[in-house]
């Protein structure tokens, strides 16, 4: 199995999961990426998601889209959270797909800005990281599909930044259920070498979203993508490259584009 190609669903022109298939594949991917929004939305797309499959619509992964996450400071979103997170692992699992991508949290606080101290210790934030993450590991596990922790940049989240900070996690939870998420966008902001941490993590590495230095399409930057296939597989990864950025113009002209830098 070699590496492949996705694209988020909400770039892709088209109404219909169909459509929108159909223009992934004349433009040169090989998959869907689909967003899972919060309060079991993507539990209830079933249905269409249920017709894409049977119409061969290839759908390995979901990100999360919600306005919480699994680290929230406050208990009940964070309960929130893990429900949603698991139904999305349950979902993608009937689709035979391979896992779900959450953060830890998004937006939630930041050093960079007042008060400065955020209202939790870091061992009680790796206290509420490590019990989300078992137990969503576990359910990933009987699922048959992993969850995808994915390092955001400091200005984004406080706790989980770097590839290697996420593989310290998964390890100390002891479940083979969560796999790293990395991003080239965050990545290029956080690790000193990418590549290095990419080689570093390989063992943990369940799947790797694209976009350039500016957080527009492969191409639109100044990251080097043959250095990233070449790195990818050195280590053997075989997963998808999923698309998660913005355009530079419109669909119809921007994401052809896209295809022939990772052929």
């Amino acid at each position: 199995m070699t590496m492949f190609l996705s694209c988020q669903e909400q770039m892709l022109p088209g109404a219909t999961l169909l459509a929108k298939w159909d223009f992934a594949r004349r433009a040169g991917f090989d998959a869907i990426e689909l967003r899972g929004k919060g309060d079991l939305a993507f539990r209830e797309r079933l249905p269409e998601l249920r017709q894409a499959k049977a119409a061969g619509v290839v759908m390995p992964t979901v990100c999360v889209e919600m306005t919480h996450f699994i680290g929230d400071f406050d208990a009940g979103r964070r309960r929130d959270a893990i429900k949603n997170m698991a139904s999305q692992l349950s979902v993608i699992a009937e689709l035979e797909g391979v896992g779900a991508m959450t953060p830890a949290s998004w937006g939630m606080f930041s050093y960079r800005l007042p008060p400065f101290v955020p209202p939790r210790s870091a061992h009680e934030d790796r206290h509420v990281l490590m019990d989300a993450l078992g137990e969503l590991g576990e359910h990933a596990k009987r699922e048959g599909v992993v969850l995808l922790l994915e390092p955001l940049n400091r200005y984004e989240d406080h706790m989980v930044n770097r590839l290697d900070q996420a593989v310290d996690l998964i390890k100390a939870t002891g479940t083979d259920g969560v796999r790293i998420g990395a991003d080239t966008y965050h990545m290029n902001i956080e690790e000193a070498s990418p590549m290095d941490a990419l080689r570093q993590a390989a063992p943990w590495l369940g799947h790797v979203q694209v976009s350039d230095s500016n957080r527009l399409e492969p191409g639109a930057g100044h990251l080097d993508w043959w250095q990233l296939l070449s790195t990818l597989k050195e280590i053997g990864y075989t997963g998808s490259l999923a698309m998660e950025c913005r355009l530079s113009g419109p669909p119809e002209d921007v994401l052809p584009k896209v295809p022939p830098l990772f052929r």
